[in-house]
């Protein structure tokens, strides 16, 4: 099979390989059926070790130039910055028994 005939899966193998932002929307209702509540909350997926590995098997890819380069390591240092901070708040939590 041709790389072009299977371009949907090899987009989604390259986004669970880099990371991504997801949004979950949560609605409740009451009795009635009127909407009470809507939350909308973002989370971060990290790469995937074995969506990495599985392109890294079929030919790699493609080179990235020093822009996206750059771009990409921005972006992971910024989702550790991120994890970093929401450790920390989880341990000072701990610390005062608020968790």
């Amino acid at each position: 099979m041709k790389k072009s005939d299977n371009d949907p899966l090899i987009a989604a193998l390259r986004k669970k390989a880099f990371g991504y932002t997801v949004s979950e929307q949560a609605t409740e209702y009451d009795a009635e059926g009127n909407e009470t509540k809507n939350k909308v909350t973002t989370k971060e997926v990290p790469p995937d070790l074995s969506a990495i590995k599985m392109l890294l098997d079929m030919g790699g890819e493609e080179e990235m130039s020093e822009e996206e380069l750059e771009r990409e390591r921005r972006r992971l240092l910024d989702l550790l910055a991120e994890m970093r901070k929401t450790e920390k708040r989880k341990g000072r939590s701990k610390e005062n028994g608020t968790e």
